[in-house]
């Protein structure tokens, strides 16, 4: 057997037609030498048809086994009484999802040649499934941490285990069904319009006109979203496209800052950028140059100076001061290294670090994403899986949430810090900070530290399995979400989730989500992968998203429920009805971007 690594993942396949028929089971992997047993049940197993949408029952009664196989490596065997069904390394990508309301734990296997199934146990009674989850959760908890559970705190386990159950969050809304009704009116709008396109278009445009890549190869990788004046900011290697965003929620290209260059003259690539003081500047990192920082004047499209931050401690990345600092003059904003968290000033003479707010770590903590509230509250993740809430800086953090174990790769806070958002690679984690009981009742988790027996509530935001294997079969790509962010702007309620895995843009829906619905999320397909994604600020009813060659600005309401057909039928990049629903990308000097008879523009993007 091939070892499993800590960070293992269903690689990438080509991709194969769904065979006709229901689907069969496929061959099985060969069996380690078991050294210990984590888990052993009996069960009723099911097994996801790609034709039908349904789990098609397989065998009465099998028995589960969950294994210790080797250091760190554990193993998932299903067999029946005439036949081995299969085996599985027990692997994030497995995105187990226990539902004790069914006494059912839905999962993903994978085959030889990375092709991902979706299957069902169904246990007899909670008794059942609970033991088979605290084995299996076990496993996939040490294979991730490398440490073993026992060793964990007990309101750790605890926090685990409640994380991936399939349950309704406490003190959630009451569910109303005309409220149901209402936002699937609103929501599926079929063999419509599919979205929004840019202001310009060309309906007479050739195949052979169009330029969709760069003649360098760069693709784009960022995307920054104004607050203050209606531009989304593109980034595509040392370049940056400006787009606006026009009142019927249309993007329309600007113009085109076609040289990020140091002051010394030295091209590079931001790493990271940032809006800042009322969308005045943007903040740009060079991921060669770790300590320092540049700021861009977005008026003159250069950038104006370099900001050294701490001779011996780095940025490994930076946040705003507080939710909306980029509507204010506000100079001040937060940066992070592995193992510290701190305070940059651009005013200081000198290093731009503050020094009277600084928090550093012995341990490496390797601190990987950060996000402010509207008061200036700090949530910190790391790529171990934990967070840290803080309400200043300088101080030690207010309450720790313990890791599920895969690292952290972005985090958002809701304004108000009731809500905090943690992405990792095959999941989302919705956390509510708000403290239902005992002394600090009514305080969040920022301001007073959780007691004992009062942790946060996790929920874990996942696809479907059936979901996620219908995913990978048309794209033969394992998962791999991009930073999740909640809908934004000052006086308005956190509504929606957009992140996106491959070419899918996925929305979940906040009232859903509380409620426990069935069908929280939503899906868009694009023709290739999508690189960055975000709401347009002050709404949820339009995303920008920015795919390898164009910039597209779309009605969420184009957004469709996961099915087969909604799954497997990519939006046509470029055109919607027809007509042009996107900004075209060409070389700097290309003069091949394709626009509208009244654009004049002297550096296309």
């Amino acid at each position: 057997m091939s070892p499993v690594t800590r960070r293992s993942r269903a690689p990438a396949r080509t991709p194969s037609p769904v065979d006709e028929g229901p689907t069969k089971a496929p061959a099985v992997a060969a069996h380690p030498e078991a050294i210990s047993v984590l888990a052993e049940e009996t069960a009723e197993l099911h097994l996801f048809d790609f034709i039908s949408g349904s789990f098609i029952k397989q065998d009465d009664e099998v028995k589960a086994t969950v294994t210790e196989v080797g250091k760190w490596q554990y193993w998932l065997q299903i067999t029946g009484k005439d036949r081995d069904w299969l085996g599985q390394a027990v692997i994030a990508d497995i995105n187990p999802v226990f539902n004790f309301e069914y006494s059912s734990f839905i999962f993903n296997a994978y085959t030889a040649d990375h092709q991902a199934y979706s299957w069902l146990l169904r246990f007899k009674d909670q008794e059942t499934i609970t033991r088979f989850q605290e084995g299996l959760m076990q496993a996939l908890w040490e294979q991730l941490n490398e440490i073993k559970w026992n060793k964990s705190k007990e309101d750790e386990r605890d926090y685990v285990l409640e994380a991936f159950q399939d349950l309704t969050m406490e003190d959630a809304p009451d569910f109303v069904e005309g409220e149901e009704e209402e936002e699937e009116q609103e929501e599926e709008v079929e063999d419509q319009d599919d979205g929004q396109r840019s202001e310009h278009y060309d309906s007479d445009e050739e195949e052979d006109d169009v330029v969709t890549r760069d003649d360098d190869g760069n693709v784009n990788s960022q995307l920054a979203v104004g607050y203050k004046h209606d531009r989304s900011f593109v980034v595509r290697g040392s370049k940056i496209g400006v787009f606006k965003h026009t009142p019927n929620n249309n993007l329309e290209f600007s113009t085109n800052i076609s040289k990020v260059q140091t002051p010394n003259g030295k091209l590079f690539s931001p790493k990271k950028v940032m809006l800042h003081a009322e969308d005045t500047n943007m903040i740009l990192q060079d991921e060669r140059n770790p300590n320092s920082l540049y700021k861009m004047d977005l008026e003159y499209g250069k950038i104006v100076d370099e900001w050294k931050v701490h001779d011996d401690i780095p940025v490994n990345t930076f946040a705003p001061e507080s939710k909306f600092a980029q509507m204010t003059g506000e100079q001040t904003f937060l940066g992070l290294s592995r193992n510290a968290l701190y305070r940059i000033d651009p005013r200081l003479a000198g290093n731009k670090l503050v020094d009277s707010e600084l928090k550093q770590y012995v341990s490496k903590n390797d601190f990987s994403a950060a996000a402010t509230t509207e008061k200036g509250y700090i949530a910190v993740a790391s790529n171990k899986g934990d967070i840290r809430m803080f309400d200043r800086l300088g101080i030690n953090a207010k309450t720790h949430i313990p890791a599920l174990g895969e690292p952290i790769i972005g985090l958002d806070v809701s304004a108000d810090g009731r809500w905090v958002l943690a992405t990792c690679r095959t999941y989302l984690l919705l956390i509510d900070a708000l403290q239902k009981d005992g002394k600090n009742e009514g305080k969040l988790g920022f301001e007073k530290s959780f007691g004992k027996d009062s942790k946060p509530q996790p929920r874990r935001l996942g696809l479907t399995p059936a979901h996620v294997a219908q995913f990978q079969h048309e794209t033969g790509a394992a998962l791999s979400f991009t930073p999740a962010r909640f809908n934004t702007g000052e006086g308005l309620s956190e509504t929606s989730i957009i992140t996106a895995t491959g070419p899918f843009i996925v929305t979940w829906n906040m009232k859903k989500i509380l409620r426990g619905s069935k069908d929280p999320y939503s899906i868009k397909r694009y023709a290739e992968e999508v690189k960055a994604d975000n709401f347009k600020y002050g709404s949820d009813k339009n995303v920008i998203v920015a795919l390898p060659n164009e910039v597209n600005m779309v009605a969420k309401q184009s957004f469709k429920k996961p099915t087969r057909e909604s799954i497997a039928t990519p939006v046509r990049v470029g055109w919607s009805n027809g007509r042009r629903d996107s900004a075209r990308i060409g070389g700097r000097d290309s003069g091949r971007y394709k626009l509208g008879r009244e654009d004049v523009v002297n550096s296309p993007y």
